[in-house]
């Protein structure tokens, strides 16, 4: 469903709010200045190709001046979307998921949500910038398969460890004193044993099958994780060689950070990263507390390369000695050289080569 502005004269500066569904895409066009005379007009469109089409040429005719289409939600159901208005031209700014007011009894139809993202869209300081597509979303389906991968692993040795503690006497005195990996190599071996009773045979069998299961789940990720270091050289050559830095931690950087111009700062990178610090002074005592919001798995990332770097880094080990030995704690430490690991990627992804025709004040930015 579609609400549009029908008035002759475009507003100086109007918002298409889009709310996407998996079946169909509801936009409302607002104003920044509201007009009780306004004429408003609805459509609806199919989520497709024909659909979002028929979105924009309606958008076009009603609104033929500068426009801004606020989508919701371009990470699941509105990316389809955001990459058709994308190749289109159209400046798209991504906005989070609409409040419903509590003393309106929380009503929500696709309607009331578009209204509210205009309204958040017109509100903003900061808008933020749809992710793109191309080889950033090629690494961020090879890291979900991968994690996908690496947590189906972990299941299964859980299992297989469970089965070893209730399996027969026998079979646990074969893999008595080895390791992890060389009890999964050993269970994905054993033959059948015809001559057991039928516990010690289903034992065999359900052991071979969840080690080879394990092998096969380990040799999966270890090819992934070598598809994701290629496209890692191939997008951002010096990342990899930062101290720290490997193949998984530099796709989720690339991934968080999309492409050139869509954070303002590095103090904004940081902040969506989690590595800004909180005040949490009082009186006399002036500290900074664990900043727990934005991207989770770019923080993960962080600490990762922060932890590899204190570990083997000199420098690193230097610099937190010297914070050590002006008042602060380790944490608090290491809270400082993650938050200066984010400026030190930040510019280095900024400095990357950018096309001639990226004009940086006509992006829209994140917060």
């Amino acid at each position: 469903m579609a609400e549009v502005d029908g008035s002759a004269e475009p507003a100086p500066r109007t918002t298409a709010a889009i709310t996407p569904t998996p079946q169909t895409a509801t936009a409302i066009v607002t104003p920044a200045v509201r007009n009780r005379r306004r004429r408003r007009r609805r459509s609806a469109s199919l989520a497709n190709a024909r659909g979002y089409q028929r979105l924009l040429d309606f958008a076009r005719e009603a609104v033929p001046g500068a426009r801004c289409w606020a989508l919701e939600g371009t990470g699941s159901y509105g990316t389809g979307l955001a990459a058709f208005l994308d190749a289109a031209g159209e400046r798209a700014v991504e906005v989070c998921r609409p409040k419903r007011p509590a003393v309106r009894g929380g009503r929500k139809t696709d309607m009331l949500d578009a209204v509210r993202a205009a309204r958040e869209a017109l509100t903003s300081e900061h808008p933020i910038h749809p992710r793109r597509r191309g080889e950033r979303e090629a690494l961020r389906v090879l890291l979900a398969t991968r994690q996908g991968a690496v947590l189906a692993c972990t299941a299964a040795v859980n299992q297989l460890k469970a089965l070893l503690v209730s399996a027969p006497d026998e079979l646990r005195a074969e893999l008595r004193g080895r390791t992890s990996k060389a009890q999964v190599a050993h269970c994905a071996k054993l033959r059948d044993r015809p001559a057991r009773d039928i516990e010690h045979r289903m034992t065999v069998r359900a052991l071979r099958s969840t080690a080879q299961r394990i092998e096969s789940l380990r040799a999966e990720a270890k090819d992934l994780e070598g598809e994701l270091h290629s496209l890692v050289r191939e997008l951002a050559p010096k990342l990899p060689s930062l101290p720290g830095v490997g193949p998984i931690s530099a796709a989720q950087i690339l991934v968080s950070w999309s492409h050139v111009g869509r954070f303002r700062s590095e103090a904004a990178f940081a902040s969506f990263a989690g590595a800004a610090p909180i005040p949490a002074s009082s009186g006399p005592t002036n500290r900074h507390r664990l900043n727990r919001s934005g991207d989770r798995q770019l923080n993960r990332a962080l600490h990762t390369i922060t932890l590899i770097r204190m570990r083997l880094d000199p420098a690193t080990r230097d610099y937190v000695a010297r914070r050590t030995t002006e008042g602060k704690t380790s944490r608090d430490a290491q809270r400082c050289l993650k938050r200066a690991i984010a400026r030190q990627l930040f510019k280095l992804l900024e400095r990357s080569e950018q096309p001639a025709d990226v004009d940086r004040q006509k992006i829209p930015q994140a917060a």
